[in-house]
């Protein structure tokens, strides 16, 4: 018998799940800047991009960002090499798994998933763009495979 699809709810929600964990990672630093630019905006001035990248980059919460950052790759790459789920999927109840139910390695889904699913956008950057909006609008076929699933060979269902 094989695997139940995910729905394309569960996709959504567990991709915007791993997002939000990621803007919390990154806050920690954007706060350091915040003391910078009230203080321009304070003084009537305009902040400065290499104020408040300084700012950013040298305060307190570069530390913890960074700290943070370093635990989420470990649990990340721990959860997607034993399930095939990123924290986020994991939330949700699915994984990625090969289209013959298989499951999935670590390297196909961080290669060809992942890596080469941003080399457009890092080879020809208008290209890229427009492939990052068509891939995931093909989801709406019967066999909600968007182009990075297609191209590892790759399925996301129920876990």
């Amino acid at each position: 018998m094989p695997p139940e699809l995910a729905t394309r709810g569960a996709r959504l929600l567990a991709a915007s799940l791993d997002e939000l964990i990621l803007l919390a990672i990154g806050l920690p630093m954007v706060f350091g800047a915040v003391r910078v630019v009230m203080d321009k905006v304070g003084a009537g001035e305009i902040p400065d991009v290499d104020d408040v990248l300084n700012a950013m980059v040298g305060g307190p919460g570069t530390i913890v960002t960074v700290v943070a950052l370093i635990v989420w790759c470990v649990i990340t790459t721990w959860l997607v090499a034993s399930n095939g789920q990123s924290i986020g999927k994991r939330l949700v109840g699915i994984k990625v798994v090969r289209t013959n139910g298989e499951r999935a390695s670590l390297a196909r889904i961080f290669l060809l998933r992942n890596l080469v699913n941003g080399l457009p956008l890092l080879v020809l950057p208008y290209v890229g763009l427009l492939y990052q909006l068509i891939d995931p609008l093909l989801i709406y076929q019967p066999a909600q495979q968007c182009i990075h699933d297609k191209i590892a060979d790759t399925i996301v269902v129920r876990s």
